[in-house]
């Protein structure tokens, strides 16, 4: 288990203790039912802290004299310190049970990191608990004015998409949370709102170039299927207006389906107010022309 620094202590004093045998007001220890300093903090109190919820005990520091006389001490003010600090919390991962990870946690741990959060799991999961928690507790330790980074062994353990990465990564910037991978091209550390804010910037491009590259796939397969007969889309969103209009981008303006589908509006049923999806203009632009192409010619005077 992690030791817990000062500012861990910081934010469990940050609550009241909720335990009916203890109640210690925001500021103080927890105490006993003998009225002595506890020697840990109650869990109730802890498990308020988000940052702390997985420790199974979160000890009272040497400061607070534990085992001593309790007395109710004036509520501190949780501001930065005048010398700022700096907290690195590590995430490592693998994805599955056949790999290992200590490795990982080996070369975090001698990088000098606080807290370490590891979990195997997949980085095609959607929901990594771990991931979730690591961030969870640098935006609350950043909120107390530390210095946050978070420490990864490299690149493709923070996840392997460049969506993912973007998602992350805007997540670190938003929270000025600085990033560093050990290992890598990639290897340093990156300030988003500073020189790293490059690093950043590559995973936005890195994303836009991914969301392209789905969308494009996702057409030509959804086009490839229905050549073969196979139905495709939902509810129709389309109506006439929405068609003269797309027509009119389309063989006037020359716009592409994206820049089609960003100009037009659905006006009825549950998606009214949003835009269409490219493969939604590219289908109704398509059964337009067959049935164009269809149509018995007028008969000549």
């Amino acid at each position: 288990m992690q030791a817990t620094s000062d500012i861990d202590n910081r934010l469990v004093e940050s609550h009241a203790c909720p335990m009916s045998t203890c109640q210690a007001p925001a500021g103080s220890p927890c105490r006993t039912t003998s009225g002595k300093v506890a020697l840990k903090y109650h869990t109730a109190r802890f498990q308020l802290v988000p940052a702390l919820r997985s420790e199974l005990h979160v000890a009272t520091p040497a400061v607070r004299h534990p085992g001593s006389a309790w007395t109710a001490l004036p509520v501190q003010k949780l501001a930065a310190p005048a010398v700022p600090m700096e907290v690195r919390l590590a995430y490592a991962r693998v994805s599955s049970r056949t790999q290992e990870i200590q490795s990982q946690i080996d070369a975090l741990e001698a990088s000098g990191v606080h807290r370490l959060f590891q979990e195997q799991i997949s980085t095609r999961v959607r929901e990594r608990p771990e991931m979730k928690a690591a961030l969870a507790a640098a935006r609350e330790y950043r909120s107390l004015g530390a210095k946050v980074t978070l420490v990864v062994h490299e690149m493709k353990r923070l996840g392997r998409g460049a969506l993912e990465l973007l998602k992350v990564a805007e997540e670190l910037r938003d929270a000025e949370i600085e990033l560093e991978f050990l290992t890598g091209p990639l290897a340093g550390k990156h300030d988003p709102a500073g020189h790293g804010a490059a690093l950043f910037a590559f995973f936005a491009a890195m994303a836009e170039s991914e969301r392209d590259y789905i969308c494009d796939k996702t057409l030509e397969g959804q086009e490839t299927a229905r050549t073969k007969g196979k139905a495709i889309g939902g509810v129709k969103v389309s109506d006439e207006d929405m068609l003269a209009t797309a027509l009119r981008l389309r063989d006037d303006e020359r716009l592409s389906l994206r820049e089609i589908a960003s100009r037009l509006v659905i006006r009825t049923g549950k998606k009214r107010g949003q835009h269409p999806a490219p493969a939604t203009v590219m289908r109704m632009l398509r059964e337009h022309d067959e049935q164009t192409t269809r149509a018995p010619l007028e008969p000549t005077a």
